[in-house]
């Protein structure tokens, strides 16, 4: 399980698999109105943008003209600004059960923040010895 997360790419597919089960569970056990129609729709949103976010962030991490901290505040500020646009593009087309919509939104956006705290908690580990 260690080997599978020195490759973030494989942490994130694993982690997005993992969420994708566990929401497909929820809908299968729970039939309701808590689980919104573009449930999914949100997971691949996260899914592309914590990868394209991660894989700028460690090709500006090897260039020495950036220091870690404002490539790390700049990609937070970026996927703040697409997670906005997203949440207006949708408001924006007028699907039903909004409440759900952005509970559910911002329940898998926490998910991926969690997901990349722990990616980078464990690449300062390394960096720290």
């Amino acid at each position: 399980m260690k080997a599978l997360f020195k490759n973030p790419l494989l942490g994130l597919v694993f982690f997005s698999l993992l969420l994708f089960a566990i929401i497909w569970f929820i809908e299968l056990v729970y039939p309701g109105p808590w689980v919104h129609t573009l449930i999914y729709t949100i997971l691949l949103f996260f899914a592309v943008l914590t990868g394209v976010t991660g894989f700028l962030a460690e090709k500006l991490m090897k260039l020495e003209a950036f220091t870690s901290v404002s490539v790390i505040l700049g990609m937070t500020i970026i996927r703040l600004f697409c997670c906005i646009i997203f949440v207006f593009f949708i408001l924006w087309l007028g699907h039903e059960n909004l409440l759900w919509f952005v509970v559910d939104f911002f329940v898998i956006y926490l998910l991926y923040l969690l997901f990349d705290m722990y990616g980078l908690i464990t690449n300062l580990r390394l960096h720290s010895k």
